[in-house]
């Protein structure tokens, strides 16, 4: 595990963009964090890095919102408003496994039991005005993203 600390929306949003340069697909990543951690200002960054250039909201109401760009396909999840993990299923989930594509979870914890485990978490807290983010690997594939993405934050 390794952890950075940011300041402002600005600064979450850099840390998205660093860590989509660094993402490995296929991949399925786990953003956790309480409510306004910035989950999905991370999600932002990323997907901005991806070349999306739309407005990036939170699924909270549709739970995903698809993003199918040039080089690859993002799902973002936010599973926040699940009220059952069964209805990942309805979600078409096990579809998107298969592919290589980058899966952003917000709220994982409320898929428990069927969602897929995580390649890589991003842990967001509050510290003060800013926040502190915390990675770690949980697999292989989430292994190549995690070295790669340490190298690439300590060069600065």
């Amino acid at each position: 595990m390794f952890e950075i600390e940011v300041e402002g929306e600005a600064g979450q949003e850099a840390i998205g963009r660093r860590l989509a340069l660094n993402c490995v697909p296929p991949c399925i990543v786990y953003l956790e964090g309480d409510l306004g951690a910035g989950k999905t200002t991370l999600a932002r960054g990323f997907l901005r890095q991806l070349g999306y250039q739309g407005r990036v909201k939170s699924p909270t109401y549709t739970l995903l919102e698809p993003y199918e760009l040039d080089a690859l396909s993002c799902y973002h999840f936010d599973l926040y408003r699940l009220a059952d993990p069964e209805e990942l299923e309805y979600l078409g989930i096990e579809d998107l496994l298969g592919s290589d594509a980058i899966l952003l979870i917000e709220w994982p914890e409320r898929g428990e039991g069927l969602l897929p485990p995580a390649d890589l978490k991003v842990r967001i807290s509050h510290q003060g005005q800013g926040r502190v983010l915390i990675f770690s690997a949980e697999s292989e594939q989430g292994a190549k993203s995690y070295e790669a993405l340490q190298r690439d934050l300590a060069k600065g």
